[in-house]
């Protein structure tokens, strides 16, 4: 299964570039080149999901079942 982020790229003040995920709150990434950005990027939406993820089971009720929702 592939799950597609929206990336906004742009130059750094500093050189290289920056890129964050409107759709992943917290999660951006940088690099020299575009794809270092963008793959940096990749890991961070990867690590937020997660901790999201974790977060959001851990406040679960002892009543509630876990279910799997699939996109695309």
């Amino acid at each position: 299964m592939t799950n597609e982020f929206t990336a906004i790229v742009e130059p750094a003040d500093e050189g290289g570039f920056w890129a964050y995920c409107p759709e992943v709150p917290g999660a951006n990434g940088q690099g020299e080149t575009v794809q270092e950005a963008l793959d940096d990027l990749a890991a961070a939406i990867e690590l937020m999901l997660a901790v999201l993820r974790e977060e959001g089971i851990k406040r679960a009720s002892a009543t509630a079942t876990r279910e799997t929702v699939r996109l695309g």
